[in-house]
């Protein structure tokens, strides 16, 4: 049975996509942790990110490593952290948020609530910035 990400990544399940390319797909998590907090997940759905096919892995590397550029573009912050946790889904995914402080990445702290137009607006915001990028 497909999981959840895979679901949104064939768009049977609505999501925020913030970029895309033949093996990644980018979008916000909708219980974000701060801001511009970003998931990032291979298209090959395996469960934890180490088992990825080294050539996978690599692509979801450098394809992560551009998200975080853009969104350092958006949020000024002291970095952009990246996290690989959680066990809801059964698909390897790379947590990117920006972050002023190790408080902002502690996933025990209070979701952030956003309306459907704030959503599109930092997803908008997130693959514009995304797209200027060069590789």
């Amino acid at each position: 049975m497909p999981t959840i990400f895979t679901k949104i990544i064939h768009g049977d399940i609505p999501s925020y996509k913030v970029a895309e390319d033949d093996s990644c797909y980018a979008f916000l998590d909708i219980f974000p942790l701060v801001e511009g907090h970003v998931l990032v997940v291979p298209k090959v759905e395996l469960d934890e990110l180490y088992e990825l096919p080294e050539s996978t892995y690599f692509s979801l590397m450098s394809f992560s490593q551009k998200v975080a550029r853009a969104i350092k573009m958006c949020y000024p912050n002291k970095r952009v952290a990246s996290s690989v946790i959680g066990l809801e889904v059964p698909h390897a995914h790379l947590h990117l948020m920006p972050i002023s402080s190790m408080d902002d990445m502690n996933f025990s702290n209070e979701k952030l609530k956003f309306s459907d137009d704030e959503f599109k607006k930092i997803s908008k915001e997130l693959a514009k910035a995304f797209s200027s990028l060069r590789d």
